[in-house]
């Protein structure tokens, strides 16, 4: 990868994660600590981060275990790594939910060529959490939450440093995930505007049959969106 890229800049972010403290009982889920799954990181970071765009940031909840927990790629589990972006990794073909509908939206919108361009998918806390081997969001528990909201704010810093606009995000999840993003950036001064869509993962369990007006709304938000002009690089 060249050096002082966008895909650069966040493949040396995911590096340097390092797990929060947290709460007993909770167990903290960073996929780029391995060195396989940071292979196909790499390779994606490489394929659609390669210059110096600005990227309107798009905020997740955090990594889950069968879509960015094994493939290190934020709403993509390893088939729609295969077969959306071009990158065979030797991971197990597992579908995750919301990245069917992450993908189903990317392709009406012109595909990843487009939306990558454009934006980049992360998460409010770039690391996941599980509790008894299950899933877990950072805001489900009140002591969760207190212990990892400074490393939130960080990563956030952090994020717009790599080259992500301070003019607009876009937060996934209308409820606790939008209400804990724009206290923080009421408190921080992130963006000048924060838009709230529903969560791929809530449309696809509760209102697949609206699936189609889902859709529609993202593609409102998201397009068209003009490429911003080039982030300047850290220490430039």
């Amino acid at each position: 990868m060249k050096a002082s890229t966008f895909g650069s800049r966040v493949l040396e972010f995911y590096k340097a994660l390092r797990s929060p403290r947290t709460p007993r009982g909770v167990t903290v889920m960073n996929p780029h600590a391995e060195p396989g799954v940071r292979a196909g990181v790499r390779k994606f970071l490489d394929a659609f981060y390669g210059d110096n765009d600005e990227r309107v940031l798009v905020f997740g909840i955090n990594p889950g275990r069968f879509g960015a927990g094994i493939t290190g790629v934020t709403f993509t589990d390893p088939v729609a790594l295969a077969q959306h972006c071009g990158i065979g990794t030797g991971l197990p073909r597992q579908r995750e939910l919301s990245s069917v509908f992450i993908y189903e939206m990317i392709e009406r919108l012109g595909g990843p060529r487009y939306f990558y361009k454009r934006y980049f998918l992360t998460a409010v806390s770039p690391l996941g959490f599980t509790r008894g081997g299950i899933n877990m969001n950072y805001y489900d528990d009140r002591s969760l939450t207190r212990a990892v909201t400074p490393f939130i704010v960080r990563s956030i810093e952090q994020q717009i440093a790599l080259g992500g606009s301070r003019n607009r995000a876009i937060v996934l999840g209308i409820g606790d995930n939008a209400r804990f993003l724009n206290e923080l950036n009421q408190k921080h001064g992130f963006f000048e505007n924060i838009e709230a869509l529903e969560h791929p993962r809530w449309i696809m369990q509760y209102r697949r049959k609206k699936l189609e007006t889902y859709l529609t709304k993202y593609k409102e938000v998201l397009a068209p969106q003009p490429i911003a002009a080039k982030a300047t690089a850290p220490g430039r």
